[in-house]
C-alpha cells in the first residue's frame, strides 16, 4: 500500500516499508521525479514490516525487523526509518541489535531516478495495469559517486537545464555503482544510524553536505511553526458530534498540507490534490476558496490575484487560451518543458472567478479589492461574451482546439462523461448545464459590483438584462418533462439535449438559476433513489445507461459536488435534504479515517456497510478537504450580511439530534471582526467577540 507525505509541492510516494520502488513511486518536486528508486536491504533481502504510518502530513515513520537472511536469527535486528519532506527529503535510519549475541550483517541502499515529468508518471497511474496505454518513462539515469562529499549525484542533461538529485550520506560505506553497503557488527543493544539528505534541483545547483544538514534542521522548524500558525488562524471547533469534530480537524490539516511554497502569492495557495495535481488549478482553486470562506478571506484574495496574473492575454490554440480566460492548470519543471506551463482548457473557471470576487466582497465589504481587480473581472466578462458563447445563442460552450487538450472541459472532464440517457457520448461543442448557472450567477453578482463599487450603472443594467435572458432561455432549452421533470446534463454540438440525470442539477440550485416553481422537482430528482446512494449524491443516476458506480464521473460520489448540492439546498431552505447530505457525507468520512477522498464509489449504502474507495482518488485533495467546511456552513445556515456587517444564521429553529446537542465554532472572521457560532440544545446562535 502506498504512503504519501508532502510539504508545499514536494512530496514522496513510497511503499509501507519506506522504499521507493514502483512505477509511480518517487520523490517529486517542480512537477519532476527526482528519485524513483530508494531500496533498503539487509543481507540482500528487504526488511519485514512491523508498522508504519504518517506522523504529520510532512513526516512518516517505518518500523521494520530483519529478514531471515545471511544467517541472521529471526527478530534480532530492529530498523527504524524516520522521513521528513521539506525542501527535499531527509531520512534517518536507526538499526539496533535486539538480541543477546553480537551480530554481523550487511545493510545496503540503492538509489536511482529517471527525472520523469509528473504528467507522464500520472499516465502510468491511470493506466491501471496496462502501461502500454501510457507514454514511455525515460530511461534511468546513471548515478555518480563523489567521494569528497560522500554523495551520489544524478544528473539529467535532457532539456534546457540540468536537473540534479543529491543523495548525501552521513556515513561512508562500500560503493558499487548506485549502491552503498555497510558491513555492520553490533553488540547486544548497540545501535547504528545513517542519515540521508536528498536534495532536488531543477537547474542543477548543488549544496554542500553541511549546508544541507543545517537546511533540513531549519526546514523542520519552519514547517512545524507554519502548521501551528495555520491551526491557530482558522476557526476552532468544539462539538459532541465526533464525526464532525474529527473530520473538521482533518480538513484543517489537509488544507495546511496542500499549501504550496514558492515565491510570490502562489506560494500560499492550496494545490489541487495529491499526488498528480500539486499545483494551481483554476476551477479547483476557486471552488476550494468558496468552500472555505469560514476560514477568512486570505486564501480567496490570494487566489484572485494569482489567477488574474495568469489570465490569458492572447488567442493561443496550442493551449486552448483566449483573451480573458482563467487558467486551468499551471505546471513547472520537466512537465512545463515536456507538456505546457499554462493550459486553459476549462470552461467554468472564468465565470467562477467572478463569483469568487463577489463572494469575497460579500464577506468583507472590501471595495478596494473589487476596484483593484476591475480589469481582470471585465476581461473575464469579455471572454464569456466573445469566446465562451461560440455561436451567439446565449449559452457558453466548449470545444478543444489542441489535440493534446482535454476533450471535456467542465468539472466532469473525463473523456466519457458527457453521455445521454441511452449511453451515447455527446459531441462537441458542448454547453454544460451547471456552467450556464455559473454564468448566470456571475452576471448577477458582477452587476451588483458594477452598480455599487465601480459606479457603472449602464454595465449593471446590461448584465442584469443578460442574466435574465439567459435564465429564460436556459429554462426553456435545458428542461425536460421526462422522468418527473429535470434539467439535462448539457446541449451537444447539434443543440440536442444530453438527457442524462446527473448531480449537476444541484449546482443549479447553488447558482440560483432555477425558478421557484421548479425547485421542488429539482430537489426531488436530486434526492431520488436514482441519484442518492445513501452515502451521497451520485454523479449520474442509476436510470441512465451510462451509469457505473465505479466510473470516474458516471455514477461515483464526489464530496465537493455534494457540498455544492447541500449549499444549494440550504439556499432554498430545503433543510431536511441539506442535512441528509451533511450527515451521510461526514459519516462516510469516518470510514476514510476522517479524510474525505476526491471521489468514492456510488454503490448503494444498503448494499455496502462502508463506502467503497475509488482506486486512483487523490487524497488529500483540496476541494474534498474543504467539503466539511462548507457542509458545516450549510448545516448552520451561515451567511454574511454585507449591508449590516453581520454574520447571520438562517438555520431552522432546531438542528436534528444526530448533529449533537453542543457545538462551538469560534474565531470566524468576517468584516474584519471575529464571530462565534454556538449550538445549544439544537438551536444556532451567532455573536460577535
Amino acid at each position: 500500500m502506498a504512503l504519501t507525505i508532502l510539504e508545499g509541492s514536494t512530496f514522496c510516494i513510497c511503499d509501507e516499508r519506506g522504499d521507493i520502488d514502483g512505477q509511480t513511486h518517487g520523490l517529486f518536486a517542480d512537477d519532476t521525479r527526482f528519485l524513483s528508486l530508494l531500496r533498503l536491504t539487509v543481507n540482500g533481502e528487504r526488511p519485514l514490516l512491523l508498522s508504519s504510518g504518517k506522523v504529520d502530513y510532512f513526516s512518516a515513520a517505518f518500523y521494520l525487523r530483519n529478514p531471515i537472511a545471511g544467517g541472521l536469527p529471526q527478530d534480532t535486528v530492529s530498523i527504524t526509518r524516520e522521513r521528513f519532506v521539506g525542501d527535499g527529503m531527509q531520512d534517518l535510519i536507526v538499526v539496533q541489535n535486539q538480541g543477546m549475541e553480537r551480530l554481523s550483517f550487511e545493510l545496503a541502499l540503492e538509489v536511482g531516478t529517471d527525472f520523469a515529468d509528473i504528467l507522464t508518471v500520472k499516465e502510468h497511474d491511470f493506466a491501471l495495469g496496462n502501461p502500454a496505454r501510457a507514454r514511455a518513462l525515460p530511461a534511468p539515469v546513471e548515478a555518480a559517486y563523489e567521494e569528497e562529499h560522500n554523495q551520489f549525484v544524478l544528473r539529467d542533461h535532457n532539456g534546457d537545464g540540468v536537473a540534479s538529485t543529491q543523495v548525501i550520506l552521513s556515513q561512508r560505506g562500500e560503493i558499487e555503482r548506485s549502491r552503498v553497503a555497510y558491513h555492520l557488527e553490533l553488540d547486544p543493544r548497540e545501535s547504528w544510524s545513517l542519515r540521508l539528505d536528498i536534495l532536488a534541483s531543477i537547474d542543477g545547483d548543488s549544496i554542500a553536505p553541511r549546508a544541507a544538514e543545517r537546511r533540513f534542521g531549519e526546514e523542520l522548524t519552519r514547517v512545524r511553526e507554519s502548521l501551528a500558525a495555520w491551526q491557530l488562524r482558522v476557526p476552532q471547533i468544539r462539538t459532541d458530534w465526533d464525526e464532525l469534530g474529527h473530520t473538521f480537524q482533518q480538513s484543517v490539516a489537509d488544507l495546511a498540507s496542500l499549501r504550496m511554497r514558492g515565491s510570490g502569492r502562489t506560494g500560499r495557495l492550496p494545490a489541487a490534490g495529491m499526488p498528480w495535481f500539486m499545483t494551481v488549478f483554476g476551477r479547483d482553486t476557486i471552488i476550494t476558496c468558496l468552500q472555505t470562506l469560514l476560514f477568512g478571506p486570505e486564501l480567496a484574495r490570494t487566489a484572485l490575484h494569482v489567477l488574474a496574473g495568469l489570465q490569458a492575454q492572447d488567442d493561443n490554440p496550442d493551449v486552448d487560451a483566449e483573451p480573458g480566460k482563467i487558467v486551468h492548470e499551471l505546471r513547472s519543471g520537466k512537465a512545463a518543458k515536456n507538456w505546457f506551463r499554462t493550459y486553459y482548457g476549462t470552461i467554468d473557471a472564468t465565470p467562477l472567478y467572478l463569483v469568487l470576487l463577489s463572494e469575497v466582497w460579500r464577506w468583507t465589504d472590501d471595495s478596494s479589492l473589487v476596484r483593484e481587480l476591475r480589469e481582470p473581472a471585465l476581461r473575464a466578462l469579455g471572454w464569456i461574451e466573445n469566446y465562451g458563447d461560440r455561436d451567439g445563442d446565449g449559452f457558453v460552450e466548449y470545444q478543444r482546439r489542441t489535440p493534446r487538450g482535454l476533450e471535456n472541459q467542465s468539472w466532469k472532464d473525463s473523456s466519457d462523461s458527457q453521455r445521454s440517457h441511452d449511453g451515447t457520448i455527446a459531441r462537441a461543442p458542448i454547453a454544460p448545464c451547471e456552467v450556464q448557472g455559473y454564468v448566470y450567477d456571475a452576471k448577477v453578482r458582477t452587476a451588483e459590483l458594477a452598480r455599487e463599487v465601480w459606479r457603472e450603472r449602464a454595465l449593471a443594467e446590461r448584465l442584469e438584462q443578460e442574466a435574465e435572458e439567459l435564465r429564460r432561455a436556459f429554462n426553456e432549452r435545458f428542461w425536460t418533462d421526462a422522468r418527473g421533470g429535470y434539467y439535462v446534463l448539457a446541449l451537444d454540438g447539434e443543440k440536442r439535449q444530453v438527457d442524462s440525470l446527473c448531480s449537476n442539477i444541484g449546482h443549479l440550485l447553488w447558482s440560483g438559476i432555477v425558478p421557484s416553481e421548479r425547485v421542488d422537482a429539482v430537489v426531488d430528482a436530486l434526492m431520488s433513489e436514482e441519484l442518492w446512494s445513501g452515502w451521497g449524491v451520485r454523479t449520474m443516476s442509476t436510470g441512465d445507461a451510462g451509469y457505473n458506480p465505479l466510473s470516474y464521473h458516471n455514477g461515483t460520489v464526489w464530496p465537493h459536488d455534494n457540498s455544492l448540492c447541500a449549499q444549494g439546498l440550504a439556499r432554498h431552505a430545503r433543510w431536511p435534504e441539506a442535512q441528509r447530505i451533511v450527515r451521510r457525507m461526514l459519516g462516510a468520512a469516518a470510514h476514510f479515517g476522517h479524510q474525505l477522498p476526491e471521489v468514492f464509489a456510488g454503490l448503494p449504502r444498503a448494499e455496502t456497510p462502508f463506502p467503497i474507495a475509488y482506486p486512483t482518488a487523490a487524497r488529500p485533495q483540496a476541494w474534498a478537504a474543504a467539503t466539511p467546511v462548507l457542509l458545516l456552513q450549510s448545516l448552520l445556515g451561515l451567511e454574511p450580511d454585507r449591508r449590516r456587517h453581520q454574520l447571520e444564521t438562517h438555520a431552522p429553529e432546531e438542528l436534528p439530534s444526530w448533529a449533537g446537542r453542543s457545538l462551538r465554532l469560534s474565531g470566524i472572521r468576517a468584516f474584519d471582526r471575529q464571530w462565534d457560532v454556538r449550538v445549544d440544545r439544537g438551536r444556532v446562535s451567532v455573536e460577535e467577540v
